[in-house]
């Protein structure tokens, strides 16, 4: 059985503008890196990722650990995905983090 794909999560919060600067920079990425699908989740719906994250916002997520907090670090985020299955990373996740279907 093949390992699971890796799960991006950007944890943010209504209203953040370095929330929506990650994004955009996630977007901007995704066009020269294969990226695997991102679930864009708010930190206030969540009580387990308001105790975790609180104000700390915005924070990625590779597969539940963080890759970075408050600006988007391209670099560690590629090495982390060079070193996660290479068949794993989907198309689709690049197209969902450009703003496609």
């Amino acid at each position: 059985m093949p390992p699971p794909a890796p799960r991006l999560m950007l944890v943010q919060r209504h209203d953040c503008g370095l929330c929506e600067t990650m994004l955009g920079e996630l977007a901007a990425l995704a066009r020269t890196l294969t990226l695997p699908p991102i679930e864009v989740v708010d930190v206030d719906s969540d009580p387990q990722l308001l105790r975790r994250h609180g104000l700390d916002v915005p924070v990625l997520l590779l597969d539940g650990t963080v890759v970075c907090r408050h600006r988007l670090d391209a670099a560690e985020l590629a090495r982390l995905l060079r070193a996660a299955p290479s068949d794993a990373a989907s198309p689709s996740g690049a197209a969902r983090a450009a703003g496609g279907p």
